[in-house]
């Protein structure tokens, strides 16, 4: 039963696929990629919490939990609703200037601003490099997601499962088969979690759940986990939105109001992570002897729940990975298309774009089968890149002046800091790493752009 309901679903959402396409032809390039920035609030709503609230919600969320104790999972809790006062302010600056310079792309703001063909490859590639382990997040969890069901198939089968139907999704209607799928994706989590929640609160009790999870694992911090939680949270709070494919989601919206009205409504969704601590609880407290701490939920949903109802459960962690898969390959692609490739004539970047998503999934399903992790790890590593663009954005957005060598320099030096700290596992006392390379990248960016203004000729009085 939970196999017929769980496909009943995913045919459920290739339908809504197919219907995004209705009224709207033969798409150009912008229509593909950010919907002629045409979207209301009510898809821009779904679209960006769609991205927002993805398969790490579900797995990454209470497996950290699970492997580490409930102190670690504050700081997912943390970024998430300072981002969204963050968003809040920079949103409608970002669609602005995304509107000013024509952009579809995070690159496509960098070039028109800075007027820099280097500045714009550095973001490119860079983007491209720390999205492939987000990717690799979303297979990672769709894997523990699809296991749930009882599929007696090897990892890597499931693996290519899930990037054709990610594939097909985004080769139906772009970024509009994204935005309707987003709201049967939304829909569907919210029930997952609370039904799970409230399953292991009927069965067992919500202070015996606590209690006997106590036993095994800490809710205390001592000093170093609070600093890291506190810096993790001001990091990641102000990386959220340079995602390169939160940027483009941005785009799509009709006017800079639009995104302000999501923002407000945004952190609604946290109501439901309470839900997610029962469940994740209850694996601590049952002693469950999983594979992979990833198993962690779907551990409580199998347990507890009838086949009907794990089918709903396993579709909606499915759509959460494969709509952001979906995201990330619509910004990947354009980014390969528009600014690794200028001037490729507009009639063939769409189709080129498609043929750098194939081979994006590709690299993800490779980091996927040869460096398995905890998805909160996986988390982490992509902010530690993308979250060095933000003084770059925030120079575009305030219509700054400052010399694209500086900004170039600061990116780089950041982003290679992050991964030398990152794989020697350097400890600066619990703050984290990313944080103290975004403060390099600024130092860094500020004093080139000092040391290299003209100098002024000296005068003889």
């Amino acid at each position: 039963m939970s196999t017929i309901v769980f496909l009943g679903f995913i045919a459920f959402s290739l339908y809504l696929a197919i219907r995004s396409r209705k009224g709207h032809g033969a798409q150009s390039v912008h229509d593909f990629f950010v919907a002629s920035r045409q979207f209301g609030a009510a898809l821009v709503f779904f679209l960006a919490a769609g991205e927002i609230y993805s398969i790490g919600t579900m797995v990454g969320f209470p497996g950290g939990i699970y492997a580490k104790g409930p102190t670690y999972g504050i700081w997912f809790l943390g970024y998430i609703l300072l981002a969204y006062p963050i968003g809040y302010f920079l949103g409608p600056k970002i669609w602005q200037a995304g509107k000013r310079h024509n952009a579809i792309t995070l690159p496509d703001l960098f070039k028109s601003h800075y007027g820099s063909r280097a500045l714009e490859l550095v973001v490119a590639i860079s983007a491209i490099l720390f999205l492939i382990p987000w990717g690799q997040l979303q297979f990672t969890g769709l894997v523990a997601a699809l296991k749930g069901l009882g599929w007696h198939f090897e990892p890597l089968h499931l693996i290519l499962i899930s990037a054709a139907l990610a594939f097909t999704y985004i080769a139906i209607s772009g970024v509009r088969a994204s935005a309707y799928i987003a709201i049967l994706k939304d829909i569907l989590m919210v029930v997952a979690i609370i039904v799970t929640g409230v399953a292991v609160s009927w069965e067992y009790g919500v202070h015996d759940v606590f209690h006997a999870a106590s036993q095994h694992v800490s809710n205390t911090m001592n000093t170093q986990q609070l600093k890291f939680s506190m810096s993790t949270m001001l990091f990641q709070a102000l990386g959220f939105y340079m995602m390169p494919f939160a940027i483009q989601n941005f785009f799509t919206a009709k006017t800079a109001n639009t995104i302000r009205r999501t923002q407000v409504a945004m952190p609604l969704y946290m109501l439901m992570y309470p839900f997610l601590v029962v469940a994740s609880y209850y694996a601590i407290s049952a002693d469950l002897k999983l594979a992979s701490p990833n198993d962690a939920f779907f551990a409580a949903a199998v347990h507890l729940l009838p086949g009907w109802l794990l089918g709903l459960v396993t579709a909606a962690a499915a759509l959460s990975g494969l709509l952001v898969l979906a995201g990330i390959c619509l910004a990947i692609g354009p980014i390969v298309s528009r600014n690794l490739l200028p001037g490729m004539p507009e009639s063939k970047q769409k189709r080129s774009a498609k043929m750098v998503i194939v081979c994006y999934l590709l690299a993800s399903i490779v980091t996927t089968m040869f460096t398995p992790n905890l998805m909160l790890t996986l988390i982490n590593t992509t902010y530690y890149g993308v979250t060095q663009f933000l003084p770059g954005v925030l120079i575009i957005l305030f219509h700054l002046k400052v010399r694209p060598v500086a900004v170039g320099l600061g990116i780089v030096v950041g982003q290679l800091l992050a991964i030398f700290f990152y794989t020697q596992q350097v400890d600066f006392g619990g703050v984290n790493l990313g944080f103290i390379c975004l403060a390099v990248n600024i130092a860094v960016t500020c004093v080139t752009n000092a040391v290299m203004r003209p100098v002024k000729p000296f005068a003889i009085p």
